[in-house]
């Protein structure tokens, strides 16, 4: 795929990354199917685990994520995932983001979740996910609904994050001026 065909992806603070994404109907099939190929582009050339389509403007429930175990690709793209179960049992992981980029944090969630979703064909399917799948579903199903994952940090924890990030955006931006 041509570097045309990359999708720029959103950073902290833009609006959209805290929107609500719709969910896909019938009528977004062709979106969806033009939209999947260049989102794993996108998050493969950034490089990334996961994107959801908000992080890349698009307000719909579409996520794509690939661990690449062993460097082999194994994509996953989810349309309209929702968590259907969690485990009692917590996890802490470091998360980052493709919309937070060089920011890093502990963050504790469910150790193992089910997830139901449609695949690009419309068939309904369900996952169950522990380890880093885990959190990363969790993680990109909470872009949907506008979450990023320094919601879950303390407010000093997150402001810190964030401060940090607009400063080397602030930088970045004047080495390019």
């Amino acid at each position: 795929m041509s570097d045309d065909a990359l999708l720029p992806i959103l950073l902290v603070p833009d609006a959209r990354l805290r929107a609500r994404a719709r969910p896909v109907g019938p009528g977004d099939a062709d979106t969806v199917r033009d939209l999947a190929p260049r989102m794993l582009a996108s998050m493969y050339a950034a490089p990334g685990i996961g994107l959801a389509a908000p992080q890349v403007g698009v307000g719909l429930r579409l996520v794509v994520v690939d661990l690449q175990k062993d460097e082999a690709r194994d994509p996953l793209v989810l349309v309209n995932p929702e968590i259907v179960a969690t485990s009692a049992e917590q996890a802490t992981r470091e998360e980052g983001c493709l919309s937070l980029p060089g920011q890093y944090a502990e963050v504790t969630r469910p150790a193992r979740v089910r997830l139901r979703y449609q695949d690009l064909t419309g068939a309904r399917r369900e996952i169950e996910a522990e380890g880093l799948l885990s959190t990363c579903l969790q993680h990109e199903v909470d872009h949907l609904d506008g979450v990023l994952f320094v919601d879950h940090l303390s407010p000093l924890k997150r402001n810190m994050i964030l401060r940090k990030l607009a400063k080397e955006l602030k930088a970045k931006a004047r080495e390019r001026a």
